[in-house]
């Protein structure tokens, strides 16, 4: 119940506070479901008072409006809740681009191998990284920094019940996350992507106070799962437009048949169909505005 309360509190601050400063647009403002939920619950409360006896009826539409905010939050690509780069922005610098994103690492018997693929083909990506990995393999962190590629933030434990916490449980698991990032590689993250893609209503604003960007994917290949890499490379690839941001996990990665990890036999072959199309690899930075 404490929880409830401090979440319900926080969101009520958060949604009447129209003056949030957010690295895009300078003003956090609640998207439309937001703002009508907030509506609805207060519209709930006053009814309540002043006819008592309708109550059904309010709980019926709190609850159903709950329901809607759970789906908005188990849909990674859903802009319900907030922005979300599900694509990359057109603009002319990235206008062949892709984003390579790669989750759950570092990972030391998995990562050096992504690495020098990636430099085999002279391509940038984006790394996902969990907080406690970076402090727990710093030199591979660094590695990733020193070979021109990004490391934004996935959280500090990578929990799987992210989705589940209340405000300060989810600013602490990201300010956490960002502290040792930056510690380890002197870069802040500017990008965050919720552990699974799974979020609930009090994420963006949190992102706002901290600076942070919200990035999903436009298509991933369930590589932590699927070990048959040409399955994978056929969710990734079919099709392969520019603006893409494609996800992969160097942390978590399933085995091919081989013993391999399924990223290291599908990258290659991803990088050289971009190539094929003209399209280049990107990290998400280069395609900020």
């Amino acid at each position: 119940m404490a929880h409830l309360v401090e979440a319900v509190g926080e969101f009520s601050g958060f949604a009447f506070q129209m003056k949030q400063k957010d690295s895009l647009s300078g003003v956090w403002t609640p998207s439309p479901l937001l703002y009508g939920s907030g509506a609805l619950h207060l519209g709930a409360v006053a009814s309540l008072i002043e006819r008592p006896h309708i109550w059904p009826w309010a709980l019926s539409a709190v609850l159903a409006n709950h329901v809607a905010l759970a789906a908005a939050g188990l849909w990674p690509r859903s802009q319900l809740l907030g922005p979300n780069w599900t694509r990359l922005p057109a603009t002319g610098r990235t206008a062949m681009g892709v984003a390579l994103t790669i989750d759950d690492g570092p990972e030391p018997s998995v990562t050096p191998d992504v690495l020098a693929q990636l430099e085999r083909y002279r391509a940038s990506a984006t790394f996902f990284c969990v907080g406690e990995r970076v402090l727990r393999y710093p030199d591979l962190a660094q590695e990733i920094v020193r070979r021109g590629h990004t490391i934004e933030n996935h959280s500090h434990r990578h929990r799987h019940n992210f989705s589940l916490l209340g405000p300060s449980g989810m600013r602490g698991e990201i300010s956490r996350a960002q502290e040792s990032i930056h510690r380890v590689t002197a870069s802040m993250p500017i990008f965050f992507r919720a552990p699974a893609g799974l979020r609930n209503p009090f994420l963006d604003p949190i992102l706002v106070r901290l600076k942070l960007r919200l990035a999903s994917w436009t298509r991933r290949g369930f590589d932590t799962v699927n070990s048959d890499p040409d399955a994978v490379f056929n969710r990734l690839a079919n099709p392969l437009r520019p603006g893409d941001i494609l996800l992969l996990h160097d942390g978590h990665a399933a085995r091919s048949r081989a013993g391999r990890p399924v990223i290291v036999e599908v990258l290659p072959r991803l990088l050289e169909a971009m190539n094929a199309k003209g399209l280049s690899p990107v990290t998400l930075r280069s395609a900020l505005p």
